[in-house]
């Protein structure tokens, strides 16, 4: 991989590059408003549909019940699967959500469908709901990435509309620091000189990006009038910026989480656990300021033999991940400032196959929120006693969307125009009453 790969990591879907004029103005124009400090947005992708039915909505009395036995948590009469141990200390910061409904059981449609808000559509990209946070909330000035993926499903769905000031930096393996961060041997032997050639080469680059830019808005003269136009010019030179900036600064180390303590990497599930190294990063992430991180953990859709599958892998792989980043998260201060999502496209069917496994399911699955402004310690909704159908308090992906926003202090109402200049709100739905 080259240094063009790099910063195409960085930039995501170029072709998708050119933001909507219309859509940025109407942004800018409630941006003061939108701005919040230090507010981030961590969602655990969970890639195949985890079983809901097997981690937060046990029917151990039904013969959809499954191998998995219910265990108490800190919050009395909530109950989560057994093999969470380490989530389950933390549930009095956590909000279940049992009651979801999406009816997409196609792994493609759902993903886009619990990334972005939206049915998928031929015409209009939306944009990740980690783009959706960058947008609203990243400093201009921070230095890293206001959005970053780690693993490939951030940077899958890209940032849409909003063009690539907004597209996800991408981290294939949280182990490693990110390829050519590292600057490539053929600039010099030492330090000192591989900086030096990477400055002229940088300033050199601004040089022609200043000129581009001038030349396609001339009636414009400076950046920032440039950038309040919606100047594709002036986002491309803005996040090519940035890049450069990465490489040559010492933030660059902060993905390197091999420097944790041994018994900091050892309660996220060791260096073998990528999904524990990534909650590990993400935490190191939202410390230095970065808006939105989404951390993938795949290997769910488990269509045969899925009690041994979980209980050996994925399951362990999570409990540590995410109930040592939670806890974390509030022995440092930053809970209060930080909203989580646990999600995948969709949950797995009650009834168990021929096959020992479970199928997929969208009619009603579970999901899980907490921190910022959302209320944890608790249950919202209920499905029935074979966890078939929903017994009361069905959401939408919109009520979904709409809930996590306000947790960040953003107003999901806030309205937006797409690339085809139609407004719309960032969610199509309201806080759920009681979480938020």
């Amino acid at each position: 991989m080259n240094r063009r790969h790099f910063l195409q990591h960085v930039a995501g879907f170029s072709a998708l590059a050119v933001p909507s004029m219309q859509f940025l103005q109407g942004l800018r124009a409630v941006e003061d408003k939108l701005k919040k400090a230090n507010k981030s947005l961590i969602i655990f992708w969970m890639g195949g549909g985890p079983s809901h039915m097997d981690l937060w909505d046990l029917k151990p009395d039904a013969s959809t019940g499954g191998d998995f036995k219910p265990m108490k948590t800190k919050v009395p009469g909530v109950q989560i699967s057994e093999i969470l141990p380490t989530v389950a200390p933390q549930m009095d910061k956590l909000t279940i959500i049992r009651s979801l409904v999406t009816n997409e059981g196609s792994h493609e449609r759902g993903t886009v469908l619990m990334n972005t808000g939206r049915q998928p559509s031929p015409v209009v990209q939306y944009p990740a709901v980690g783009s959706v946070v960058s947008s609203q909330l990243t400093p201009k000035d921070l230095p890293l990435p206001g959005f970053i993926g780690i693993g490939g499903t951030a940077q899958r769905i890209g940032p849409g509309f909003l063009g690539m000031m907004y597209a996800p930096f991408t981290v294939q393996n949280a182990g490693q620091p990110p390829a050519n961060i590292k600057a490539p041997q053929s600039l010099g032997s030492g330090d000192l000189e591989q900086m030096e050639r990477i400055r002229r080469r940088q300033r050199l680059f601004y040089n022609v990006e200043d000129e581009f830019s001038r030349s396609v808005l001339p009636h414009l003269s400076t950046p920032k009038e440039r950038e309040a136009a919606g100047s594709a010019a002036q986002a491309h030179q803005t996040i090519y910026k940035k890049a450069f900036d990465l490489t040559v600064s010492p933030l660059r180390t902060i993905f390197e989480v091999r420097n944790e303590p041994a018994k900091v990497k050892e309660a996220y599930g060791g260096e073998r656990n990528g999904f524990g190294m990534g909650a590990l990063l993400a935490r190191r992430l939202i410390e230095k300021g970065v808006t939105a991180v989404e951390i993938d953990l795949d290997g769910w859709d488990n269509h045969g033999n899925i009690f041994p599958t979980i209980r050996n892998g994925n399951g362990p792989r999570l409990d540590k991940g995410m109930g040592t980043l939670v806890k974390e998260l509030n022995e440092r201060g930053l809970w209060q400032n930080t909203v989580v999502l646990w999600m995948g496209e969709f949950g797995r069917t009650p009834r168990i196959n021929q096959n020992a496994g479970r199928d997929h399911w969208a009619r009603c699955w579970s999901v899980v929120i907490g921190g910022g402004a959302i209320k944890g310690g608790q249950i919202f909704g209920s499905t029935s006693d074979d966890g078939t159908d929903i017994k009361e308090n069905p959401v939408t992906i919109g009520e979904l969307f709409a809930t996590v926003y306000k947790g960040l202090g953003i107003d999901s109402s806030t309205q937006i125009r797409d690339n085809l200049g139609r407004p719309l709100q960032i969610a199509e739905g309201k806080p759920l009453k009681g979480i938020v």
